[in-house]
């Protein structure tokens, strides 16, 4: 048998000058997900994994730091210039997390909320035989 060197190819940089950031933004924690304009994740991010533990993950200083290590990512191997922001959910960072992209010349060119609304709501108890 033959040694056969197989060759790799170099991962190629994409440049996604326009693209979507979603935060999801609960009591427990804050999480920011940076995507091509279809969906797509490039880069993602959380304030647990930012190093923030327990109660500290659900607020709006933790939801900025995992925010602007997301901004980060996107703009040095990304190169985005522009995004429009889809926030998700009703906790503190939601607001911060889109604060936090301002640093990094990244323009925010619309903001959507797409928290579900609930309908009809939950099937109720069954009825108590006393």
């Amino acid at each position: 048998m033959a040694d056969v060197k197989t060759t790799s190819k170099k991962k190629q940089r994409r440049s996604v000058p326009a693209g979507q950031i979603h935060i999801q933004a609960t009591f427990n924690n804050t999480i920011v997900t940076f995507t091509d304009k279809k969906g797509n994740a490039l880069t993602a991010s959380s304030a647990g994994a930012t190093g923030f533990r327990g109660s500290k993950k659900g607020t709006a200083y933790a939801a900025q730091i995992a925010a602007e290590k997301v901004a980060e990512t996107a703009k040095s191997q990304f190169g985005v210039n522009s995004v429009d922001v889809f926030v998700k959910g009703v906790g503190l960072g939601r607001e911060a997390a889109i604060r936090a992209m301002s640093g990094y010349e990244i323009s925010v060119d619309s903001i959507r909320d797409v928290t579900g609304v609930p309908h009809g709501g939950v099937r109720p108890r069954k009825a108590r035989r006393a």
